[in-house]
């Protein structure tokens, strides 16, 4: 009698062990996969960042009397994939001209770069997705955001091109922009030389992080 009740509690405890084994693989395995889910989702999200410190930003000015081109090619800029956020950063001095006297004029008379030193623009890619920055190609986007220059904010909508290749996006763009929407004065004597409205151009290859 006592054998048999022994043995039932004996088998009771096996049982309680086993589910207690059980339980616990059964935690730590769900502990892993979710780890493991997390580890994915943040790497994946990782890739989806790219960066240059070298883009390509420049500028070209047409007048009957003169034309007035500056390449800087040293902006920093960040795309965030996963979101279509793009932000630029460009110093003015950065900008380099064909002549020392006129990029000296740009600088002190027109920018103020000691007072204003950088231009920005914080914006968006406005259909997303339509881009497949995991698959190579040449997607066409809408990049709307704010350019910030010479204490200045302005709202700003434009077209662009988005090339994947690789673990590189190289970021293609052409808009134009007025001076004195930037508060930006024109001295009456070259008035004639300098454009009303200034075409700006965006070629900069960034890197995946």
């Amino acid at each position: 009698m006592h054998d048999k009740q022994n043995n039932r509690l004996g088998k009771q405890r096996r049982i309680k062990q086993l589910i207690f084994i059980t339980t616990n693989i059964l935690s730590i395995m769900k502990k892993i996969t979710i780890a493991a889910f997390l580890v994915c989702f943040s790497s994946a999200l990782y890739a989806q960042k790219f960066m240059t410190r070298t883009g390509q930003i420049s500028f070209f000015s047409h007048t009957p009397l003169e034309n007035i081109d500056a390449i800087n090619n040293e902006a920093s800029a960040v795309l965030d994939g996963s979101t279509g956020a793009i932000i630029f950063q460009a110093a003015i001095k950065s900008f380099k001209f064909e002549r020392a006297l006129m990029e000296e004029h740009f600088n002190e008379n027109y920018m103020e770069s000691d007072k204003y030193p950088r231009a920005d623009f914080n914006g968006k890619i406005t259909n997303l997705s339509t881009v497949n920055f995991s698959k190579d190609g040449s997607y066409n986007v809408i990049v709307s955001g704010k350019l910030t220059m010479h204490g200045v904010t302005k709202d700003v909508s434009t077209p662009g091109t988005l090339t994947v290749k690789g673990k590189e996006v190289t970021a293609q763009s052409k808009f134009k922009i007025i001076p004195g929407d930037y508060n930006i004065k024109i001295p009456s004597l070259v008035k004639d030389k300098i454009a009303k409205e200034i075409s700006v151009s965006v070629n900069s290859v960034f890197q995946q992080k």
